[in-house]
């Protein structure tokens, strides 16, 4: 089940991503030939109207094919008022602006919905889990409800902050040490109350006392205005985090190691689903459909950015761009897109020979 849903959530993005285009371009009046998921071979196709509708056998996205896409295609003259290049610059950059843009509307819906009527997570004041030889483990158990240590009430940070003030014999800090005096920690078992010792421990990687358990986590519902900022600060965060980390790939070794293709994402979601976190699920789609309207966003033929890029340049030049100029200019498009994509893909079939995508 878990490679449909999968397979799903990619196929929706994508499809929603031409309808942008596909959509724009009809309300601009612009002649649309064909709308297809996937790419050629065709494995099927019916047309309605002046548009055919098709399928693909290669699954790797999908295209609207636009009469007079090509400056060089020679045009019947009844269609040549709707070609793409005869139009204004305006309306071509609303019709390839808005396949990213759609992406951005979903990733922003997606994440709006995850605060609004999920909420934001935080941790809850019961116990998840314990660690393996920590000094909690048989002392205390998943499913405890933390209600004071020392005394101390409050949630999590106050439970953290008053454990750590415990120190080892001679205030000591090496790895592993005992606290000189236990810690009282009262929780609630199986519906009662009981009050248990336990002796943190000094850890240096934290640099502080520990017991050995982890928080669960618990969600708080944010209101429409502060759902929407928290997702477009997301958005912001991830945004340039993609652009930062497409940028170090061409000076770092290490950069490069940690791009992942269109099989590390599909992997990472189908994992997600796999694991039954639906809100994990949801977050990684949130992501992909934003990184699919970041990346093309570049100004490189031939992604949407270069499309963009190039109308723009019409304007402010006044007149058509050569088409031989935008031709030679999409060599390094495409040449950085391949490059994109075998690093990509190199680094995903490196994740699946060994651990796999970290996704639990």
């Amino acid at each position: 089940m878990s490679w449909f849903l999968a397979a799903l959530g990619f196929i929706v993005l994508i499809i929603l991503h031409e309808l942008g285009h596909f959509t724009a371009a009809k309300l601009v009046g612009m002649r649309v030939e064909r709308f297809s998921l996937f790419f050629p071979p065709l494995l099927g196709k019916i047309k309605k109207g002046e548009t055919e509708y098709a399928i693909g056998a290669i699954p790797a996205g999908g295209y609207v094919k636009i009469t007079g896409m090509n400056p060089t295609e020679e045009i019947p003259p009844e269609h040549a008022d709707r070609a793409y290049y005869r139009q204004p610059v305006w309306k071509r950059v609303v019709v390839i602006a808005a396949g990213p843009f759609v992406n951005v509307v979903v990733a922003f819906a997606i994440l709006f919905g995850l605060f609004a009527f999920k909420g934001q997570v935080v941790a809850s004041d019961h116990v998840y889990g314990v660690q393996k030889d920590s000094a909690a483990q048989g002392v205390l158990k998943p499913g405890d409800k933390i209600v004071s240590v020392d005394g101390v009430g409050g949630g999590p940070a106050d439970f953290r902050k008053q454990i750590g003030t415990h120190t080892c014999a001679d205030d000591a800090r090496t790895d592993g040490c005992v606290a000189a005096t236990a810690a009282k920690v009262v929780v609630v078992r199986d519906g009662r109350q009981q009050t248990v010792e336990v002796r943190p421990r000094y850890d240096t990687a934290a640099g502080r006392m520990l017991i050995g358990f982890t928080f669960d986590n618990a969600y708080d519902r944010l209101g429409p205005a502060d759902a929407a900022s928290r997702s477009v600060t997301g958005m912001w965060n991830v945004t340039k985090g993609t652009v930062s980390a497409i940028t170090k790939i061409f000076y770092s070794s290490e950069a490069r190691k940690n791009v992942s293709g269109i099989v590390g994402s599909y992997e990472t979601t189908r994992e997600s689903f796999k694991a039954d976190d639906i809100v994990l699920s949801l977050q990684i789609l949130a992501i992909i459909s934003l990184s699919l309207a970041i990346v093309n966003l570049f100004p490189f033929l031939p992604l949407d950015g270069g499309h963009i890029f190039w109308a723009l340049a019409e304007k402010v030049r006044g007149r058509p761009i050569p088409f031989r100029v935008m031709e030679q200019a999409s060599y390094v498009g495409f040449v950085l897109v391949i490059m994109l994509f075998a690093v990509g893909l190199t680094n995903d079939i490196n994740r699946l020979a060994g651990p796999g995508f970290g996704v639990k």
